[in-house]
């Protein structure tokens, strides 16, 4: 059955789906009584200005059976909780846009089949945990932390990391990002412009599913990667880049913005 947003099991009438999106006059904090849905296996608030107040961490943590948690684009805010091991099958969390801060919280890779991680356009700080390159299944296709104030260099253990898309843009990284890459990767998406990461990007080797790379506006050095000619959208710009701008391939597609404000690049 489904209505206003909500949809039931037809076996038992209990709530499978609830959703509440784009409603400017919702006013109020996020319903406690959710946590009385024992068959919930997906909440999505979307576009809700006037729900605040922190995510309430224990009724949620009954909801054993979900799958999807989006809050996004609410006036939601305090920091992002720990979720516990018992939401075994939590597979997309997507708590984009919104005013969460604090920082990333450590013990998400002991969710076994977490995917997707939507943290982006929030006040988070710190640094990415090194956990972060230890889930159970090495499989995290999607791990958005754009637009965040987070800092610190990245933990070596991303290496173990495959990633789908990886997007850490307008934050204050530093240093070395040469471990989100790697030929033997499904990475298809790579975002990391507006840091302070400084490494060689010739060194790095490309995923053979590599569509797009933007590392502009950062301090990167070097020649370009064996493969760039391959992907389909570029952004080195505003780096220390030298060399000759590779031909051939789709390189013919990219403006002269692409490669703007390097120390020497010419071709």
């Amino acid at each position: 059955k489904i209505w206003n947003g909500v949809n039931c099991f037809r076996s038992n009438n209990r709530v499978r789906y609830l959703t509440i999106s784009h409603d400017n006059n919702l006013r109020s904090k996020f319903p406690l009584s959710i946590g009385n849905l024992p068959y919930l296996e997906s909440i999505f608030f979307y576009h809700l200005p006037n729900l605040t107040g922190p995510i309430p961490i224990e009724p949620i943590s009954k909801l054993i059976k979900l799958k999807t948690l989006t809050i996004s684009s609410t006036g939601m805010s305090g920091t992002i909780p720990d979720f516990p091991v018992q939401m075994k099958n939590l597979f997309n969390l997507d708590l984009s846009s919104n005013h969460f801060s604090g920082s990333l919280p450590p013990s998400l890779y002991k969710l076994p089949k977490l995917e997707m991680i939507y943290f982006n356009n929030n006040k988070l700080t710190g640094s990415i945990p090194s956990s972060y390159g230890y889930f159970n299944n090495k499989n995290l296709p999607s791990l958005l932390l754009s637009d965040n104030q987070l800092s610190g260099r990245l933990p070596l253990s991303l290496a173990r990391l495959n990633t789908t898309v990886i997007a850490l843009s307008y934050n204050k990284f530093e240093g070395d990002a040469s471990m989100l890459f790697g030929s033997n990767k499904a990475t298809r998406e790579i975002h990391i412009s507006h840091n302070l990461f400084k490494f060689d990007l010739g060194n790095v080797e490309l995923s053979k599913s590599m569509t797009t790379l933007d590392v502009s506006h950062n301090q990167i050095y070097g020649k370009f990667p064996v493969g760039i000619e391959n992907i389909s959208w570029l952004n080195v710009s505003y780096n220390r880049m030298c060399g000759k701008i590779p031909k051939g391939g789709n390189m013919h597609i990219f403006g002269v913005n692409s490669f703007f404000h390097n120390r020497c690049l010419c071709g």
